[in-house]
């Protein structure tokens, strides 16, 4: 299985997400692709995460996780908790910090929803926290320089021991992630 997990007020239907889509439809038309849209909420979010891992793992399937901006701070948690394989694109590492210039009314314009981020929410997605990478060999983390919505020194210093493929400039959206799928894949092991 390879689960896919967007950032924060993003959906499958970014960029990102549609590429990677394309992609694995193309060149591994049985693979399992599951392609979430996340609740706002971020335990339900979780929930949603962990209830789709539990079923693969228990069908005996290998997990493995593309996740981006707060969906890379998920797979993190979800990777250290359940095992599996992890690729990280510019992954939010602590994002409790920044909950508080969100809280309020948000909109989504993937899905046209209006929701609102509470104060709890801070809370909640600390919980997810993975303060240590405790098996770093599970990881393959892409960054930029230019990432204007999180300081990817940040996720440097969290994931310095496990595989990481740093870019200068670029932005927060991973200018030519598409072009790193082939590498992706052979990281996951899907063949």
């Amino acid at each position: 299985m390879l689960l896919y997990i967007h950032g924060f007020n993003s959906s499958p239907q970014s960029d990102k997400a549609v590429e990677t889509a394309q992609y694995i439809q193309h060149r591994f038309p049985n693979l399992p692709f599951i392609q979430p849209q996340l609740p706002s909420s971020p335990k339900e979010a979780m929930a949603l995460l962990c209830g789709i891992v539990e079923r693969a793992k228990a069908e005996g399937e290998p997990l493995r996780f593309i996740g981006s901006s707060l969906g890379g701070y998920f797979a993190s948690y979800l990777a250290e908790i359940y095992g599996g394989k992890a690729v990280l694109i510019n992954p939010a590492v602590k994002p409790f910090e920044l909950f508080d210039e969100f809280i309020g009314p948000q909109y989504n314009p993937y899905t046209d929803e209006h929701y609102q981020v509470l104060p709890q929410h801070k809370f909640d997605v600390a919980e997810f926290n993975t303060e240590v990478i405790y098996r770093p060999d599970r990881f393959l983390v892409f960054l930029q320089t230019g990432d204007e919505v999180l300081d990817y020194r940040q996720a440097l210093s969290k994931y310095h021991c496990c595989e990481l493929h740093l870019e200068p400039n670029g932005d927060h959206s991973f200018i030519g992630y598409k072009n790193q799928l082939d590498k992706i894949c052979e990281f996951l092991k899907i063949s």
